[in-house]
């Protein structure tokens, strides 16, 4: 696109960037971000004990790691619906 052209979708491409994307999700659900993190830790941190896992058997290892991802980022989601839900019906003055 040259310079002297306009863009056809200004207000769509100012708003559509990855990083403003991510920060509006935050902003609105601030437990989502937390949760794929936490879920990211406990993968990298299974990978990482993997190497010394001992004498545990492959499969129990990589079971528990999955059972502990899953958790945090089940807990993460049940954090955030309790905090919309306070936001919503506790804080929310009653019309």
């Amino acid at each position: 696109m040259s310079p002297s052209q306009e863009s056809v979708y200004p207000d769509y491409e100012t708003e559509t960037s990855q990083t403003s994307k991510l920060i509006k999700k935050f902003k609105e659900t601030p437990f989502v971000p937390i949760g794929m993190g936490g879920f990211t830790a406990v993968v990298a941190y299974g990978l990482y004990k993997l190497k010394h896992r001992g004498d545990m058997k492959l499969s129990l290892h990589l079971i528990h790691m999955r059972v502990a991802a899953q958790g945090f980022a089940v807990g993460a989601l049940t954090c955030g619906v309790l905090y919309s839900m306070f936001q919503e019906y506790v804080v929310k003055p009653k019309e």
